[in-house]
């Protein structure tokens, strides 16, 4: 079976073939691109995850409930759509019926590929799935035993949600308030909203949809509080859909996007549960009300139940990674038909303009863009194998989880640093792409603006990107003091002497592009703001401030974006880690990818650089500025061959401006021409038209 558009891309049995684009206006730039753009695609990404991805998105393509409207359908529409889509998809069952019988780690990278797939299609579809299905039924897996298998993998059976955020709390989770209070007498926990402020909010498919919801509830027994811990609440009759007794549900109501999504709140009023609907992996309560946990400290508890959002964030960091890839890939393709101005304004013949991808500032608009689109990719394909791996350890040391190793902590550390990364630079890239598609960036069609609106939430949901970075932060000061990194992420530490004596000395622009020059200058970068971190705490602490405002007073200019180049270095050590194994036809460019991207960003640290007097003249500006302008350059002929490698098919990316085929006028005109209404008078024309004009008329 075919794509719609290219790269054709399809499954022969049991192989994938990838086949060469037809001719087309985008022909001068793919023929000067120096390396062959499906081994760039294969080594990007692994070839059997690839399969996969393909068999969703034919399924899909092919399901009539999966067209897409031409005109925005309503919320409540856009609800209804997304509910039946959703019911669809779990029946298809993605990625087979037997997947519970495979390993860890084999059976989760595969259902991550496969939420990947929808992710980058039906973005709504894929946050109910991923909330109520994915999460949950992993949640279950990890905090509950045996007796609660069964809500596991219910398929249609069961939706559900994660209900933890509060109206007057989010990301400070151990002030919430809703309570879960054991009754010995009849065996069951009692759960109460004390009041608004208190209620759950912004919880997905709670609004409309979900049956049963897994709880986050301050546990209390015997008269004294346990802590946060998750229950599993029914609430709604699966028959009917309407709520239980003692529960108070609505919806939010209209957002700024992802409309399909029901985002509802949740009040209690003595609502009971049975004692079993305790998640008692770490902690549980015996029929008589005694509280029994390995752990003695509740936010150790805690710390055990949130983890299970990390796989969330994972899965936001590989949606973001597809979603930056569609932006730039509309952007860049339009760039290259696009065409505006002449040399020397020479005639009116549209033969003698320039594509606007041949000027110095629109290629600085896209290029760096493209560059952290492909090693952002590497790295969280890469990543995820890390985190995966570690995940499967710490499940596998039988339930101590109070001995997990120090590789759980700086596996936080880098999700939590990897998130706000990787959506920020999704959220930048794609409203410079929305930009620099001009006018016609702002169509419906170009789908630009979809793109920004899924990425906006995820700045925020699954844990506000700048309170993320300040537990990374805190992490790295506690290495300073005691290193203890396993995954090799501040290894360096050891160096921390020589590193910070070094200075720029470089001779030619050519070695600042090197991966050594780009390395070693994060290390010193990274190792200079954990020391203005830790000196601007221990000086508030001085003056007489306690811990907490110490940090507080540390976070601008030094522990914030401590987390932020951190997280860049880990990605580009992951990054050139795995170019290192890729064939010489490919390093070339690959390797100019690295140092555009990391170029591009040590250019907005440069002031840290001459504040810590790592330079002192004009040289290192000068040469990072000078080197990101020459990459640019040189990668404006690689930039097709880059971009096909990076992009899914055309009925993935959706949009007018990115078509492969690069028939951009013939697709606007088609797209405009076929609008239903494009050409039609207004049901509402004679509301603007006077008396005395439809008297005119009728004469």
């Amino acid at each position: 079976m075919e794509f719609l558009g290219e790269p054709r891309m399809e499954l022969q049995g049991d192989q994938l073939v990838l086949r060469d684009f037809p001719p087309g206006p985008l022909d001068d730039y793919r023929k000067q691109a120096q390396f062959d753009w499906k081994k760039m695609k294969l080594f990007l990404e692994d070839p059997e995850l690839l399969k996969l991805e393909l068999k969703i998105w034919n399924r899909l393509r092919n399901d009539p409930l999966f067209q897409r409207h031409e005109t925005e359908p309503t919320t409540e529409e856009n609800k209804r759509l997304t509910a039946l889509r959703l019911r669809r998809y779990v029946d298809y069952k993605f990625p087979s019926s037997d997947i519970l019988k495979l390993p860890y780690k084999k059976r989760t990278r595969m259902m991550m590929t496969c939420n990947e797939a929808l992710a980058v299609t039906f973005p709504e579809v894929s946050i109910k799935y991923a909330i109520g299905v994915g999460l949950f039924s992993n949640t279950i897996v990890t905090l509950g035993t045996e007796r609660h298998r069964r809500y596991a993998y219910a398929g249609n059976h069961l939706l559900s949600c994660l209900a933890l955020t509060e109206v007057a709390h989010g990301s400070n989770t151990k002030q919430m308030r809703t309570t879960a209070t054991y009754d010995a007498h009849s065996q069951s926990f009692v759960i109460n909203t004390p009041d608004f402020e208190a209620a759950k909010c912004w919880v997905g498919n709670l609004g409309k949809q979900c049956t049963i919801a897994l709880l986050f509830a301050q546990l209390y027994t015997k008269g004294q509080c346990h802590g946060l811990h998750a229950f599993l609440v029914p609430i709604r009759d699966p028959n009917t859909l309407i709520p239980y007794p003692g529960i108070v549900v609505g919806d939010m109501g209209e957002k700024i996007g992802l409309h399909g999504i029901d985002n509802g709140f949740v009040l209690f009023n003595n609502y009971r549960i049975p004692r079993e609907n305790l998640l008692n992996r770490t902690a549980d309560v015996t029929p008589d009300g005694e509280y029994e946990s390995s752990f003695t400290d509740p936010g150790r508890i805690l710390g055990a139940a949130l983890e299970n959002l990390s796989m969330g964030r994972v899965g936001i960091m590989q949606e973001s990674s597809n979603n930056l890839i569609c932006a730039v890939a509309i952007a860049v393709r339009y760039a290259a038909v696009r065409k505006q101005f002449a040399p020397n304004g020479e005639g009116n013949n549209n033969s003698n303009e320039l594509p606007i991808i041949e000027y110095q500032l629109h290629q600085w608009r896209l290029f760096p863009h493209m560059a952290a689109a492909t090693v952002l990719r590497v790295f969280v394909n890469e990543f995820t194998e890390t985190y995966l791996m570690v995940v499967d350890k710490s499940a596998s040391t039988s339930t101590e989880i109070e001995d997990l190793s120090d590789m759980v902590s700086e596996i936080h550390a880098l999700v939590s640093s990897a998130k706000p990364l990787m959506t920020w630079q999704c959220r930048d890239a794609t409203q410079e792409c929305r930009e620099a598609c001009g006018g016609h960036g702002f169509l419906k069609a170009a789908r630009l603006g979809e793109l920004r609106n899924i990425i906006d939430p995820c700045v925020t949901y699954e844990g506000d990107n700048n309170v993320l970075v300040q537990q990374t932060s805190n992490w790295l000061l506690r290495q300073r003091q005691k290193l203890s990194s396993p995954l090799g992420s501040c290894a360096f530490f050891k160096d921390h002497a020589r590193i910070s004596r070094c200075r720029y000395r470089v001779g030619r622009k050519e070695q600042v592009q090197t991966e050594q020059f780009i390395m070693e200058s994060y290390q010193w970068l990274i190792l200079y703001l954990i020391e203005e971190t830790d000196k601007r705490q221990n000086e508030a602490q001085e003056a007489g401030a306690d811990k907490f405002t110490a940090r507080n007073e540390a976070q601008v200019y030094r522990a914030a974006m401590l987390s932020r180049t951190y997280a860049e270095y880990t990605a580009l050590r992951y990054y050139w880690c795995k170019i290192s194994k890729a064939e010489s036809s490919l390093r070339l460019v690959l390797n100019e990818l690295g140092s555009l991207y990391g170029l591009s960003c040590l250019d907005k640290h440069l002031a840290y650089f001459y504040q810590g007097s790592y330079a002192s003249g004009p040289e290192m500006s000068r040469n990072v500025k000078d080197s990101i302008l020459m990459l640019c350059k040189r990668l404006k002929s690689q930039s097709l061959g880059i971009i096909d490698a990076l992009a899914p098919p055309d009925y993935v990316i959706n949009s007018v401006l990115g078509r492969s085929d690069g028939r951009l006028y013939d697709n606007l005109e088609k797209t405009l021409m076929q609008n239903p209404k494009a050409r039609s008078r207004p049901d509402w024309w004679y509301e603007i038209v006077d008396d005395s004009t439809k008297l005119q008329s009728k004469l």
